[in-house]
């Protein structure tokens, strides 16, 4: 009988730690409270199939095969700190240094997802983890190794495409997805090799779209990046992130990790759309680089205080001209600052977006017609692209270098400062034109009207802006209670603020 007992309790503490309550009535009633429990087991088994396990196994089982682990060495120059100093004469005479550049044999570790084009197996990944690169191995989960090549970069976008060196038959190749399909709250899987652990699959969900976000460099950004908080971590870049029904819908490329005044980040990482990367896939395969056409402008969204600023209805859609550079091929087609452009040869233009990206898609060299409304007015112009220039060409584009160490008068609360090279490195900018705002008083006009500190004033009063002693100039006839527009330029996009 105690034995029977002890046997009794033991089957409902089992019971119970899964979450069944159990009364044994030894010795018939166990058998009874143990289907219950079973059952109640796998009505929770159930709940989770219902809740889209299964879905996210098949949708792991789909694109996982497809990813690799990508194994890179490089050669990088090592020069001696102190070779400056031992090179003086004096310690020649004693010592016989040799102070000139050494080279270094670099390893890192990015993941990659192999994808089918024209017939052809080839592999998607981050341009920066196949950057300066001496070898490349791939590997795929179940082992097996390649040796890859670069078959092309884009700085812009930073991806690369990778061909396998013999006979690519054998690797699998994952399905690329809609990703102007996404909603904000889709589940979003992530598979790479962070730190160097191959193989691993994180999950989370969509936490927002079209992001735009400095690059690391400081030079340039990305634009229209899927945001997510599937857990990624260096090593996963380049890997896929995947939707549920197992298609790639972007390319893993950048973690936040932490803020600039110390804060601890987690859970925001982002991934390149990859509707952006077939855009152009046809020719970076075919050449190995991808040339963008160039309208030479700057453009922002119909806003109520555009609209005011520039006198046209705010229910218009469009992009908006802010500033045209001169000699660039907007200038040469005869579009102006405070045009609308509604359309570019055969495609509606209703933002900005629309229009960097369009001009982009169509290249260089191309003849575009160009439907705006000037004044009220529909007007068409012929503009003949030129091609975007490189992201390092940009930081400085147009630019002219401020002289150092000219004041400039504070107005509205704010203080502004020149915008030299390394601050345009710093903040991304595409040219050296204008001032950058280094302090706003707490309650002041400008505080007030949501200015900041690393916002650039281009313009005021439409006047352009390009160095502190035009600020001074302009702002030297404002009283403190006069109504001025200031062209911000915040985040890889334009604004206007009234003071």
């Amino acid at each position: 009988m105690r034995k029977s007992l002890l046997v009794g309790v033991l089957v409902a503490v089992i019971l119970g730690a899964g979450g069944a309550i159990a009364w044994i009535a030894l010795p018939n009633g166990g058998l009874a409270v143990a289907t219950t429990a079973y059952a109640q087991s796998e009505s929770a088994d159930q709940a989770i199939t219902d809740s889209g396990q299964t879905a996210i196994k098949r949708a792991i089982a789909q694109a996982g095969p497809a990813v690799v682990r990508i194994d890179v060495t490089g050669t990088v120059e090592v020069v001696n700190p102190f070779s400056q100093f031992l090179d003086d004469p004096f310690f020649q005479r004693f010592f016989n240094f040799d102070t000139g550049p050494r080279e270094r044999e670099t390893e890192s570790v990015g993941s990659g997802v192999v994808f089918e084009h024209a017939g052809e197996k080839l592999v998607l990944t981050n341009a920066h983890v196949v950057d300066e690169a001496d070898t490349i191995r791939l590997t795929d989960v179940d082992g097996n190794t390649w040796s890859a090549s670069v078959v092309g970069t884009d700085e812009l976008l930073d991806i690369a495409v990778l061909r396998v060196d013999g006979d690519a038959n054998a690797l699998f190749a994952a399905t690329l997805g809609d990703s102007d399909a996404i909603e904000i709250g889709d589940w979003a899987i992530a598979i790479g090799n962070p730190l160097g652990l191959s193989y691993t699959v994180t999950m989370g969900i969509i936490s927002a779209t079209n992001r735009d976000i400095a690059k690391p460099s400081g030079v340039g950004s990305y634009n229209d990046l899927i945001q997510t908080d599937a857990a990624i971590n260096p090593g996963n870049s380049g890997g896929p992130l995947v939707n549920a029904r197992g298609e790639v819908i972007g390319i893993n490329t950048l973690i936040a990790r932490g803020s600039t005044i110390g804060i601890s980040i987690e859970g925001i990482n982002f991934a390149i759309a990859i509707n952006e990367i077939v855009d152009i896939l046809d020719q970076l395969i075919a050449t190995g680089a991808v040339t963008r056409g160039w309208l030479g402008v700057q453009v922002s969204d119909v806003t109520p205080e555009t609209a005011e600023s520039f006198g046209i209805d705010p229910a218009l859609l469009g992009a908006l001209i802010v500033h045209v550079f001169p000699g660039d091929p907007a200038d040469a087609g005869g579009i102006e600052e405070g045009d609308l452009v509604v359309r570019i040869g055969q495609t509606p233009i209703e933002s900005s977006d629309d229009l960097v990206s369009t001009i982009a898609r169509l290249g260089a060299g191309v003849d575009v017609e160009v439907e705006l409304l000037r004044g009220g007015e529909t007007t068409v112009v012929n503009v003949l692209l030129g091609e975007r220039p490189s992201e390092e060409v940009l930081a400085y584009y147009e630019g002219q270098v401020p002289e150092d160490g000219v004041e400039a008068e504070s107005f509205g609360g704010v203080a502004v400062g020149p915008i030299t090279p390394i601050v345009a490195e710093h903040l991304g900018l595409n040219s050296s034109d204008g001032v950058v705002i280094m302090d706003v008083a707490a309650g002041s006009r400008a505080a007030r009207a949501g200015l900041d500190e690393g916002d650039v004033v281009l313009e005021v009063n439409h006047r352009p802006i390009e160095s502190v002693e035009d600020w001074n100039e302009i702002v030297a006839g404002f009283g403190e209670g006069d109504q001025v527009t200031l062209t911000v330029f915040r985040n890889g996009r334009l604004g206007f603020v009234t003071l």
